[in-house]
């Protein structure tokens, strides 16, 4: 894949509370910038083979995305995959700094048709915003 992006935070929240959370579909809008809405498409709960559509607003636009869960290691690890509009990866890995500091890697590919670069740039932009959104929500709420 042509964009190859990777950003990590560390959060003070144990390994199973952080992949929790992130894993959750029901979370992603709070602490995902772009994403308004995430809807099942397959039954709960949330296993390899199940299918999510993100209603997303990315770069002034609107879209719809169906994104297939491509493996599942509960506490540990999450990757994403979408066929269209253009093939992308999303994994979410979390691992234990201590048992009560977590370091979680987002890693984001993608095969766009056009203007790689300027994805590239935007999602790492993104990434590292939503990372530390994420960070914010977890360490200042009861989730």
């Amino acid at each position: 894949m042509r964009v190859d992006v990777r950003a990590e935070v560390v959060i003070a929240r144990a390994r199973e509370a952080v992949a929790a959370y992130v894993a959750d579909p029901a979370n992603a809008a709070e602490w995902c910038a772009n994403v308004l809405d995430v809807e099942w498409q397959t039954r709960p709960p949330l296993r390899e083979g199940s299918r999510l559509g993100f209603l997303t607003r990315f770069l002034g636009r609107t879209a719809r995305y169906t994104y297939e869960v491509a493996e599942l290691v509960p506490g540990e690890r999450l990757v994403l995959r979408a066929a269209r509009p253009f093939r992308q990866e999303i994994a979410c890995t979390c691992a234990s700094l201590s048992p009560c500091r977590t370091c979680l890697t987002l890693r984001h590919r993608a095969d766009p048709k056009f203007g790689g670069r300027l994805l590239a740039f935007t999602i790492r932009h993104g990434n590292r915003r939503d990372l530390q959104r994420l960070r914010n929500v977890l360490e200042t709420s009861r989730h």
